[in-house]
């Protein structure tokens, strides 16, 4: 699929929370089709210490009015940066990148997202939505202050919560969640993105069930198209590279 390095002009800039804000980002240039899981490497200016391009997937796009929408959690002086971007700002994207998650071959699927790995399930939901199939959410949170867009994740599907605390939905880990107790054959796939110990959790679950699961990664990438090689990954066939083999990969593929 072929690359692109565009200037992107801020539309919002839309803080969910105390962690999280979402980018709506409009180009000169119509979108080419960015498929669910793909992702962009981000230039951060003005930030002296952030060398390197930043990788966030694509959390929603919209191809009649030609904006990307991106979810982003606050953890170091880049993201911060990008946190305080006004409209009219102009960001430097490469995109789309990596591979994507694949179409179940049954009807109903399960998305299971932990933290900011909700963002590429978003885009996931709304596609198998438009494919026929019906997407269950399950997302994991520290508290319901973090809590990111429910209510738009609902106009795809069902969503259910764990957080740490109990503070929405049910108490606990995202992996302990009684809906994974109580689920019927009727899955035909989960998807996951996540921290590596949640995704770890989820693919032992699919796997003990039988249902075939795919992980995005979250792994730090310096240039997004494999020329630097810093983002490996060990798999049953080897050595992998997260920005161009994946990030998507089948779990069982993978040497956790």
């Amino acid at each position: 699929m072929k690359k692109y390095i565009h200037d992107f002009q801020i539309i919002t800039n839309r803080r969910v929370n105390e962690e999280y804000f979402v980018l709506s980002l409009s180009g000169k240039q119509p979108l080419p089709e960015i498929k669910p899981g793909q992702f962009v490497q981000v230039r951060v200016d003005n930030a002296p210490n952030t060398f390197l391009r930043r990788p966030f997937s694509v959390y929603n796009v919209d191809y009649n009015k030609n904006i990307l929408y991106l979810l982003i959690q606050i953890v170091g002086e880049g993201t911060s940066i990008l946190s305080e971007l006004k409209r009219g700002e102009i960001l430097n994207l490469v995109f789309p990148l990596g591979n994507s998650f694949s179409l179940p071959d049954g009807e109903k699927a399960l998305l299971i997202g932990g933290g900011v790995g909700i963002a590429p399930l978003m885009l996931l939901g709304r596609w198998l939505r438009e494919q026929k199939k019906e997407p269950v959410f399950l997302f994991g949170f520290r508290n319901s202050r973090l809590l990111v867009d429910i209510d738009l994740f609902n106009k795809f599907g069902m969503v259910y919560i764990a957080t740490d605390d109990g503070s929405a939905g049910e108490k606990g880990l995202v992996t302990q969640h009684s809906f994974l107790r109580n689920v019927s054959g009727d899955i035909s796939m989960v998807y996951t993105c996540g921290p590596e110990v949640m995704m770890k959790a989820v693919a032992l679950w699919a796997e003990n069930n039988n249902i075939p699961c795919e992980a995005s990664l979250e792994t730090n990438m310096a240039c997004g198209i494999g020329a630097c090689l810093c983002c490996a990954q060990e798999t049953v066939h080897g050595i992998s590279h997260v920005c161009t083999d994946g990030p998507v990969f089948n779990s069982k593929e993978l040497v956790w």
